[in-house]
Protein backbone atom coordinates (compact mmCIF):
# COMPACT_ATOMS: atom_id res chain seq x y z
CA UNK A 1 0.00 0.00 0.00
CA UNK A 2 2.78 2.40 0.91
CA UNK A 3 4.47 1.65 -2.41
CA UNK A 4 1.21 2.44 -4.21
CA UNK A 5 0.89 5.80 -2.44
CA UNK A 6 4.48 6.65 -3.38
CA UNK A 7 3.79 5.77 -7.01
CA UNK A 8 0.64 7.90 -7.01
CA UNK A 9 2.54 10.79 -5.46
CA UNK A 10 5.26 10.58 -8.11
CA UNK A 11 2.62 10.38 -10.84
CA UNK A 12 0.77 13.42 -9.47
CA UNK A 13 4.04 15.36 -9.22
CA UNK A 14 4.98 14.43 -12.78
CA UNK A 15 1.57 15.50 -14.09
CA UNK A 16 1.73 18.76 -12.16
CA UNK A 17 5.19 19.42 -13.60
CA UNK A 18 3.92 18.74 -17.13
CA UNK A 19 0.91 21.01 -16.63
CA UNK A 20 3.12 23.77 -15.27
CA UNK A 21 5.47 23.41 -18.24
CA UNK A 22 2.57 23.48 -20.72
CA UNK A 23 1.08 26.63 -19.17
CA UNK A 24 4.43 28.42 -19.23
CA UNK A 25 6.02 26.84 -22.31
CA UNK A 26 6.49 30.15 -24.14
CA UNK A 27 8.04 31.80 -21.08
CA UNK A 28 10.39 28.83 -20.64
CA UNK A 29 11.29 28.94 -24.34
CA UNK A 30 12.12 32.65 -24.08
CA UNK A 31 14.51 32.02 -21.19
CA UNK A 32 16.13 29.08 -22.97
CA UNK A 33 16.63 31.20 -26.08
CA UNK A 34 18.24 33.95 -24.00
CA UNK A 35 20.62 31.41 -22.47
CA UNK A 36 21.52 29.77 -25.80
CA UNK A 37 22.02 33.21 -27.37
CA UNK A 38 24.41 34.15 -24.55
CA UNK A 39 26.29 30.85 -24.92
CA UNK A 40 26.56 31.38 -28.68
CA UNK A 41 27.90 34.88 -28.14
CA UNK A 42 30.54 33.51 -25.76
CA UNK A 43 31.51 30.93 -28.38
CA UNK A 44 31.86 33.61 -31.02
CA UNK A 45 34.02 35.72 -28.76
CA UNK A 46 36.22 32.71 -27.95
CA UNK A 47 36.54 31.94 -31.65
CA UNK A 48 37.46 35.54 -32.41
CA UNK A 49 40.09 35.49 -29.64
CA UNK A 50 41.52 32.24 -31.01
CA UNK A 51 41.74 33.67 -34.53
CA UNK A 52 43.46 36.78 -33.16
CA UNK A 53 45.93 34.59 -31.27
CA UNK A 54 46.68 32.59 -34.41
CA UNK A 55 47.37 35.78 -36.33
CA UNK A 56 49.74 36.88 -33.58
CA UNK A 57 51.53 33.53 -33.89
CA UNK A 58 51.73 34.04 -37.63
CA UNK A 59 53.44 37.38 -37.11
CA UNK A 60 55.73 35.80 -34.51
CA UNK A 61 56.68 33.08 -36.99
CA UNK A 62 57.53 35.66 -39.63
CA UNK A 63 59.71 37.54 -37.15
CA UNK A 64 61.58 34.36 -36.11
CA UNK A 65 62.19 33.35 -39.71
CA UNK A 66 63.43 36.85 -40.57
CA UNK A 67 65.83 36.87 -37.60
CA UNK A 68 67.16 33.41 -38.49
CA UNK A 69 67.71 34.44 -42.11
CA UNK A 70 69.48 37.63 -41.02
CA UNK A 71 71.76 35.76 -38.61
CA UNK A 72 72.56 33.18 -41.28
CA UNK A 73 73.62 35.91 -43.68
CA UNK A 74 75.78 37.51 -41.01
CA UNK A 75 77.28 34.14 -40.01
CA UNK A 76 78.34 33.45 -43.60
CA UNK A 77 79.97 36.86 -43.75
CA UNK A 78 81.77 36.14 -40.45
CA UNK A 79 83.09 32.82 -41.76
CA UNK A 80 84.31 34.52 -44.90
CA UNK A 81 86.14 37.03 -42.69
CA UNK A 82 87.71 34.29 -40.57
CA UNK A 83 85.59 34.99 -37.47
CA UNK A 84 84.68 31.44 -36.67
CA UNK A 85 83.89 32.41 -33.07
CA UNK A 86 81.15 34.81 -34.12
CA UNK A 87 79.85 32.33 -36.69
CA UNK A 88 79.62 29.64 -33.99
CA UNK A 89 77.60 31.93 -31.72
CA UNK A 90 75.33 32.82 -34.64
CA UNK A 91 74.89 29.10 -35.39
CA UNK A 92 73.70 28.49 -31.83
CA UNK A 93 71.24 31.38 -32.04
CA UNK A 94 70.02 30.16 -35.43
CA UNK A 95 69.47 26.67 -33.97
CA UNK A 96 67.30 28.12 -31.20
CA UNK A 97 65.35 30.26 -33.67
CA UNK A 98 64.76 27.29 -35.98
CA UNK A 99 63.56 25.20 -33.04
CA UNK A 100 61.12 27.96 -32.12
CA UNK A 101 60.06 28.21 -35.77
CA UNK A 102 59.33 24.49 -35.94
CA UNK A 103 57.39 24.63 -32.69
CA UNK A 104 55.28 27.51 -33.94
CA UNK A 105 54.59 25.76 -37.24
CA UNK A 106 53.53 22.56 -35.49
CA UNK A 107 51.28 24.44 -33.08
CA UNK A 108 49.68 26.44 -35.90
CA UNK A 109 49.10 23.30 -37.95
CA UNK A 110 47.30 21.63 -35.05
CA UNK A 111 45.41 24.79 -34.25
CA UNK A 112 44.27 25.16 -37.88
CA UNK A 113 42.59 21.76 -37.67
CA UNK A 114 40.94 22.62 -34.36
CA UNK A 115 39.94 26.05 -35.62
CA UNK A 116 38.18 24.52 -38.61
CA UNK A 117 36.21 22.26 -36.28
CA UNK A 118 35.29 25.15 -33.95
CA UNK A 119 34.20 27.34 -36.86
CA UNK A 120 31.94 24.56 -38.15
CA UNK A 121 30.37 24.17 -34.69
CA UNK A 122 29.82 27.90 -34.27
CA UNK A 123 28.32 28.14 -37.76
CA UNK A 124 25.97 25.24 -37.00
CA UNK A 125 25.01 26.78 -33.65
CA UNK A 126 24.36 30.14 -35.34
CA UNK A 127 22.07 28.51 -37.89
CA UNK A 128 20.19 26.55 -35.23
CA UNK A 129 19.85 29.65 -33.06
CA UNK A 130 18.34 31.60 -35.98
CA UNK A 131 15.91 28.75 -36.68
CA UNK A 132 15.03 28.59 -32.99
CA UNK A 133 14.24 32.31 -32.83
CA UNK A 134 12.15 32.14 -36.01
CA UNK A 135 10.29 29.19 -34.53
CA UNK A 136 9.76 31.15 -31.33
CA UNK A 137 8.11 34.00 -33.27
CA UNK A 138 5.78 31.52 -34.98
CA UNK A 139 5.01 29.83 -31.66
CA UNK A 140 4.20 33.19 -30.08
CA UNK A 141 1.81 34.03 -32.92
CA UNK A 142 0.14 30.61 -32.63
CA UNK A 143 -0.15 31.00 -28.85
CA UNK A 144 -1.79 34.41 -29.27
CA UNK A 145 -4.27 32.93 -31.72
CA UNK A 146 -4.98 30.05 -29.36
CA UNK A 147 -5.68 32.41 -26.49
CA UNK A 148 -8.12 34.33 -28.67
CA UNK A 149 -10.06 31.11 -29.15
CA UNK A 150 -9.98 30.15 -25.49
CA UNK A 151 -11.44 32.69 -23.06
CA UNK A 152 -10.53 32.40 -19.40
CA UNK A 153 -13.91 33.85 -18.37
CA UNK A 154 -16.57 33.82 -21.15
CA UNK A 155 -18.87 36.02 -19.08
CA UNK A 156 -16.39 38.89 -18.79
CA UNK A 157 -14.45 38.72 -22.05
CA UNK A 158 -15.72 39.33 -25.56
CA UNK A 159 -15.06 36.63 -28.11
CA UNK A 160 -14.22 37.01 -31.77
CA UNK A 161 -17.64 35.66 -32.68
CA UNK A 162 -19.36 38.34 -30.60
CA UNK A 163 -17.21 41.08 -32.11
CA UNK A 164 -17.97 39.82 -35.61
CA UNK A 165 -21.71 39.84 -34.84
CA UNK A 166 -21.47 43.44 -33.60
CA UNK A 167 -19.62 44.48 -36.74
CA UNK A 168 -22.21 42.80 -38.95
CA UNK A 169 -25.02 44.59 -37.11
CA UNK A 170 -23.25 47.93 -37.48
CA UNK A 171 -22.78 47.36 -41.19
CA UNK A 172 -26.47 46.50 -41.56
CA UNK A 173 -27.45 49.72 -39.79
CA UNK A 174 -25.19 51.77 -42.06
CA UNK A 175 -26.55 50.05 -45.14
CA UNK A 176 -30.11 50.77 -43.98
CA UNK A 177 -29.26 54.46 -43.49
CA UNK A 178 -27.78 54.65 -46.99
CA UNK A 179 -30.88 53.01 -48.46
CA UNK A 180 -33.14 55.49 -46.63
CA UNK A 181 -31.17 58.48 -47.91
CA UNK A 182 -31.30 57.16 -51.46
CA UNK A 183 -35.04 56.59 -51.18
CA UNK A 184 -35.59 60.17 -49.99
CA UNK A 185 -33.68 61.51 -52.97
CA UNK A 186 -35.73 59.38 -55.31
CA UNK A 187 -38.97 60.65 -53.64
CA UNK A 188 -38.48 64.12 -55.21
CA UNK A 189 -39.69 63.54 -58.79
CA UNK A 190 -37.88 65.55 -61.43
CA UNK A 191 -35.51 67.22 -58.97
CA UNK A 192 -32.36 65.87 -60.50
CA UNK A 193 -33.38 66.37 -64.14
CA UNK A 194 -34.64 69.89 -63.42
CA UNK A 195 -31.29 70.85 -61.95
CA UNK A 196 -29.46 69.34 -64.93
CA UNK A 197 -31.66 71.23 -67.44
CA UNK A 198 -31.21 74.48 -65.52
CA UNK A 199 -27.43 74.10 -65.66
CA UNK A 200 -27.72 73.43 -69.40
CA UNK A 201 -29.57 76.76 -69.90
CA UNK A 202 -33.08 75.43 -70.48
CA UNK A 203 -35.76 77.28 -68.55
CA UNK A 204 -35.53 80.04 -65.93
CA UNK A 205 -32.83 80.02 -63.33
CA UNK A 206 -33.91 79.21 -59.79
CA UNK A 207 -30.95 80.90 -58.19
CA UNK A 208 -29.71 84.51 -58.58
CA UNK A 209 -26.89 85.06 -61.05
CA UNK A 210 -23.85 87.05 -59.98
CA UNK A 211 -23.88 89.06 -63.28
CA UNK A 212 -27.45 90.28 -62.63
CA UNK A 213 -26.53 91.38 -59.13
CA UNK A 214 -23.49 93.23 -60.45
CA UNK A 215 -25.65 95.07 -63.03
CA UNK A 216 -28.07 96.11 -60.30
CA UNK A 217 -25.25 97.41 -58.13
CA UNK A 218 -23.83 99.44 -61.02
CA UNK A 219 -27.23 100.99 -61.75
CA UNK A 220 -27.61 102.07 -58.15
CA UNK A 221 -24.07 103.40 -58.08
CA UNK A 222 -24.68 105.54 -61.20
CA UNK A 223 -28.03 106.92 -59.97
CA UNK A 224 -27.52 110.34 -58.26
CA UNK A 225 -28.47 110.61 -54.64
CA UNK A 226 -29.09 106.91 -54.19
CA UNK A 227 -27.16 105.66 -51.20
CA UNK A 228 -26.14 102.05 -51.34
CA UNK A 229 -27.71 100.15 -48.46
Amino acid sequence: MLRLFRTLARGAAARAEEDLFDRNALLILDQQIRETRAALERSRQALAASVAGDRAEERRLAEVEARAADLETRAVAALQAGRDDLAAQAAEAIAELEAERDAIRTARSRFATELTRIRAKVADATRRQAELERGRRLAAAAETARRLRVSADPQDRATLKEAEATLARLRNLQAAADDTEAALREAEPGADIAEQMECAGFGPSTRPASSAILDRLRARAEAPGQPIA
